[in-house]
């Protein structure tokens, strides 16, 4: 049983003495040995094994978790600066991102970055020639992805988990800037993090309408005004600007969030003594990876858990439950209500064993009835690090925050080779379309933050019948790659 927050630990007993052994053996340079000497930073995607203890994984990431936050919790008033990689320096973007960051410097903000080109390169710039702090928050990947030469501290991650929950950390505030699937990743989860209260309400600064614009329409006649997913107090925390200056007239008004928020940096690190937050986070991948092992056969099931019961979209889920598991499909949600019911329900009449990972409130879950098989955790990253671990599939429905956020995670992880291509299917066209239009004109061929082939990793439909042969097909056709792999 974990303990809870607030209480003392023990000198002595099985949690402190692991915990010292990791501490005492992951030095920085050897957590650097840890994370090289093992490859593996990717997804279990292509396990077809069902097995997914794997220690070295699992020691890795904690090092990660434990450098990464140790690195934050030095610093104070942060900025955080998100965008595009792609943008070259002749852009007017990244003309105003060193501009912001020329401010931030003389404001005596500490400029935090991805630490890589473009963007982010422009930002950190601006603020080291104004001799603020410049830090970078790099991912290491086999392309475009370096520490830019304006970075004045710095440290890098193999995992995407480990180097998200840093860069999306507790800020002042967060500038988006044009990006890509990782830009939108980041911004959705900021914003599902408020919205949830695990972050304070802080602004979000869209600098760039003609960028930022159909975004935040999409949400509105979408996530609102469709399915009721989001209220009006969840949209105006986001502030659509055009220059630095503007962005950087709201930053001025914010205030240095601390130890108020649950996930602030400061509140995990580690000095002399052992922090309990971090053991918890530690134990709750143990936890989730034994939870997995044995899936092989699973498909994910994710949208809004803000849709009733006679909506079609409820009514697909649950048809689309049954049907994967008359054949033998494992179906995974988040195991609450909406989407996550209607799948779970279908699931079960179905004759399968319906899966829910969720995320605690007041360390109570929140499950469905329908749900065989559960786990809840305490921290929304680890949640969602499961949740995306084991699919063979993905499958979104309309959702809000969350589910934006879930959906760009997966479409970032395969653009960068984190995670394997598998099928990610979205249902409900006269939802998607508005996105998947501007993805396709505006991040595709106006901007050039993704490649055209990114654009094809997910398909549109509205028969369920459609999905599940698509899913099917999938699966045979890997099965056959596999099988002719392990002969060869």
């Amino acid at each position: 049983m974990l303990r809870q927050p607030g209480r003392k630990e023990r000198d002595t007993g099985p949690v402190v003495i692991v915990m010292n052994y990791f501490q005492k053996r992951f030095t920085p340079s050897q957590a650097d040995a840890v994370r090289f000497e093992h490859p593996g930073a990717k997804s279990f995607v292509d396990n077809e094994t069902g097995e997914f203890r794997d220690s070295w994984r699992i020691f890795r990431i904690m090092a990660e978790f434990v450098e990464g936050y140790q690195f934050l919790s030095s610093f104070k008033n942060e900025i955080t600066i998100l965008g595009s990689a792609r943008l070259p320096a002749t852009s007017v973007y990244s003309k105003e991102a060193h501009a912001l960051g020329h401010l931030l410097g003389k404001g005596g903000y500490t400029t935090i970055t991805g630490g890589g080109p473009g963007i982010m390169e422009a930002a950190n710039r601006g603020a080291y020639e104004s001799g603020g702090e410049s830090l970078g928050l790099n991912i290491q990947l086999p392309f475009e992805q370096r520490t830019n030469p304006y970075v004045k501290k710095s440290t890098a991650f193999s995992f995407f988990i480990t180097r998200k929950v840093m860069l999306t950390a507790p800020s002042q505030a967060f500038v988006c800037f044009p990006g890509g699937f990782g830009t939108l990743d980041e911004f959705f989860e900021i914003a599902d993090y408020i919205e949830l209260g695990f972050m304070m309400r802080t602004p979000i600064i869209l600098l760039g309408s003609a960028f930022w614009k159909p975004v935040l329409s999409f949400l509105e006649h979408g996530a609102f005004k469709q399915i009721h997913a989001l209220k009006p107090k969840d949209l105006s925390m986001c502030h659509m600007v055009d220059t630095a200056q503007a962005a950087f007239d709201i930053i001025k008004t914010t205030q240095d969030q601390g130890k108020e928020c649950m996930l602030a940096p400061s509140l995990f690190q580690c000095d002399v003594n052992v922090n309990w937050r971090i053991f918890r986070i530690m134990a709750e991948l143990v936890e989730g990876f034994e939870f997995l092992t044995g899936l092989v056969e699973d498909v994910t099931i994710l949208g809004t858990g803000h849709i009733k019961q006679g909506s079609p979209y409820y009514k697909k889920a649950r048809m689309l439950g049954k049907k994967l598991a008359q054949r033998g499909f494992s179906v995974v949600t988040g195991g609450g209500q909406g989407i996550m019911e209607a799948a779970s329900r279908g699931a079960f009449e179905g004759g399968g064993e319906p899966i829910g990972i969720n995320t605690q409130v007041n360390y109570k879950e929140r499950i469905n009835e329908y749900v065989k098989r559960s786990i809840a955790f305490n921290f929304p990253f680890t949640r969602k690090f499961i949740l995306l671990a084991p699919s063979k599939a993905f499958v979104f429905f309309p959702g809000g925050f969350g589910t934006m956020h879930e959906l760009f995670e997966v479409l970032t992880l395969m653009e960068t080779g984190k995670m394997e291509k598998v099928p990610v299917v979205l249902v409900g066209k006269a939802y998607w379309e508005p996105l998947v239009a501007f993805i396709r004109g505006m991040l595709c061929k106006k901007f050039k933050t993704i490649n055209a082939s990114d654009s094809t990793l997910f398909t549109v439909v509205d028969d369920i019948d459609s999905v599940v042969k698509f899913i099917v097909r999938d699966r045979a056709r890997h099965g056959r790659a596999h099988k002719k792999a392990v002969r060869s």
